[in-house]
């Protein structure tokens, strides 16, 4: 699960990026417009995963 959320982190990092250096949002180019249902699910699960990903600066580090 953590390297889901960190793809789809990394993912949304990346569609930032390209909006403040180009004002392209991909992921809006690719489902059809910020307000279509594709393009709203992924940014939900790229927030969830932002979410979950806050869980990795608080575990224990394994040293294995």
């Amino acid at each position: 699960m953590d390297r889901v959320a960190l793809i789809l982190v990394i993912a949304g990092a990346l569609n930032w990026l390209l909006v403040g250096l180009f004002n392209l949002d991909l992921v809006a180019a690719i489902f059809g417009g910020q307000n279509s249902l594709l393009s709203r699910t992924v940014y939900t699960l790229v927030g969830l995963a932002g979410i979950w990903s806050l869980s990795l600066l608080f575990r224990e580090r394994s040293l294995t």
